[in-house]
């Protein structure tokens, strides 16, 4: 089997320690791990994430590599915002998590963000003018953060000056993790 093009490429995830979706970020860690992506989970503290399924059940726990205050967002290529209502719900009120969204953004590499996810990216002030998809509770938060929202499996965007990636809950998941691949290998191209 040939090496994947994606070997070797950094993806950093960022999670709070409590209420992400399960599937939405150990699926694609997996998925992306299985290519040859050094992936590296970012926690508000090194404590274990305990994910959920569907909001309430109890799901895997995940020990993070890290946290947000010990990262270097320079230092990836892309940016993984998986959901969990809970998880999100909190992750766009610290502003660690924030800054790192604003610092992808701003430096042009690309984001993938699924589910309740975009709401870090509505607060971190990325999304004029860009279209995208997320859990249809939040696209009332969407437009009015200057975005357009549509309802489809995964929405891929570059309007806002970085590749943008989302979809609208796990059973996306399918459309989501190859439009993931697309921008990542892209961004191996421009490296």
């Amino acid at each position: 089997m040939s090496e994947s093009t994606l070997t070797g490429r950094r993806v950093l995830a960022i999670v709070t320690n409590y209420g992400v979706e399960q599937d939405e970020l150990v699926v694609p860690v997996d998925h992306l791990s299985d290519q040859g992506v050094d992936v590296t989970v970012a926690a508000q503290s090194s404590d274990p994430v305990q994910t959920l399924v569907g909001d309430k059940d109890p799901g895997r726990t995940v020990t993070p590599d890290t946290t947000f205050a010990d990262v270097d967002a320079g230092d990836y290529d892309l940016l993984l915002v998986p959901g969990g209502t809970i998880n999100a719900d909190n992750l766009r009120l610290d502003e660690q998590a924030v800054g790192l969204v604003r610092a992808f953004a701003a430096s042009g590499r690309p984001i993938a963000a699924i589910c309740h996810g975009p709401w870090a990216l509505v607060e971190a002030g990325v999304l004029g003018g860009v279209t995208l998809t997320s859990y249809p509770s939040l696209r009332t938060d969407v437009r009015n953060a200057g975005g357009e929202w549509r309802d489809e499996e995964v929405v891929t965007d570059d309007a806002g000056g970085f590749a943008l990636v989302t979809s609208r809950n796990p059973d996306d998941l399918p459309a989501f993790l190859p439009a993931v691949d697309k921008v990542l290998s892209a961004q191996v191209a421009r490296s």
